[in-house]
């Protein structure tokens, strides 16, 4: 990768651009006063990591990890809840970044597991989430309202 890439924890200023890429992401418009204050409640939790990847002009992607402890792992489990690599720097490593820096701190604070779901409709993603070293280990089912 010739790209020179700093990851560092998402701040206030990064909220555009991490609202623009949720959106493109879902594929839609959210409200963006609802999402901010949704964003800066996750950002202030300590048990959440946001993460965003950029160079010396803009944004290239950015992950959320949020961590809880489970009872049926008795300990501390990671899930990556957003992950978004902005199309043109797709294939350059930047996720692969963002997926170590989740790695790191999933061993830092001994995490039993790092877990992720994508939408059945996003299947390219299983082949990627399989190369950064995930297996496909379990269904999900959803009821929305």
């Amino acid at each position: 990768m010739n790209l020179k890439v700093n990851i560092r924890k998402v701040e206030n200023h990064d909220f555009d651009f991490v609202y623009k890429a949720i959106c493109e992401l879902e594929n839609e418009v959210l409200d963006f006063k609802v999402f901010e204050e949704i964003l800066n409640e996750n950002i202030s939790n300590p048990k959440n990591l946001y993460l965003i990847a950029e160079n010396e002009n803009e944004g290239l992607g950015f992950i959320s990890f949020h961590t809880q402890n489970l009872l049926h792992h008795c300990g501390l489990v990671g899930e990556i809840q957003e992950f978004f690599i902005h199309q043109k720097y797709r294939g350059q490593g930047v996720g692969r970044l963002l997926i170590n820096e989740i790695k790191n701190f999933a061993a830092q604070n001994n995490l039993k597991s790092i877990e992720v779901t994508t939408n059945k409709k996003r299947i390219e993603n299983v082949a990627i989430y399989e190369n950064l070293g995930f297996t496909l280990s379990h269904n999900k089912f959803t009821i929305y309202k």
